[in-house]
């Protein structure tokens, strides 16, 4: 059992700070080659533009404006910097989490996000299947072709990560630029409960 003194006792913060969420190195080493999708100007994970460098979340981009951008998509609610760390140290350590960000270095702002969740099956040979999620652009980059690319990005990553098929949901405006990477539309419904928002 604590002692009062102890009880008393701040508890150690961790800040936030540069240490990525995965290694970089596997986005650096993708056999851009095997990409699929034409970009005019051309662009790719090691050159994504003027400014621009493409790499793994890090905690720090709680400052530089990640829920900004994230908040284009969709609700993101209130998070502490604390509960933000947590989640964080959650995905980074289960290894199955690849939150990809673009930062504008002269901004020193996060100016789109997307995600590779990796899922663990007992079927097809207890193989795994790639999914892609949150894919976003802040509206003053968008046209800069970073969407294209964080998509063409993770769906190489997937196949590197040797996952049997990579899936993502879409609105159904969202189907032909989906389409452009080999996506096909799946006959089976998507459903859901929301439990909250």
């Amino acid at each position: 059992m604590r002692s009062p003194a102890a009880a008393m006792m701040p508890v150690a913060t961790v800040m936030p700070d540069d240490t990525p969420m995965f290694d970089p190195r596997i986005l650096q080493e993708l056999d851009w080659s095997e990409n699929t999708t034409t970009f005019s100007p051309a662009i790719s994970p090691l050159d994504p533009g003027d400014g621009l460098v493409l790499r793994p979340l890090c905690t720090a981009d709680l400052n530089r404006g990640f829920f900004k951008v994230l908040g284009q998509l969709t609700e993101t609610g209130v998070a502490s910097p604390e509960q933000f760390i947590k989640t964080f140290e959650h995905m980074k350590r289960s290894g199955d989490y690849y939150v990809t960000v673009v930062e504008d270095t002269n901004l020193g702002q996060i100016v789109a996000t997307a995600t590779l969740v990796i899922e663990h099956k007992f079927t097809h040979s207890c193989a795994k299947r790639g999914r892609i999620e949150d894919v976003v652009v802040s509206g003053e980059c968008r046209g800069k072709q970073l969407g294209k690319l964080l998509t063409s990005t993770l769906t190489l990553l997937s196949k590197r990560l040797n996952c049997y098929k990579i899936t993502l949901e879409c609105l159904p405006k969202n189907v032909d630029f989906y389409k452009k990477f080999g996506y096909l539309v799946s006959e089976e419904n998507y459903m859901f409960q929301r439990f909250f928002n």
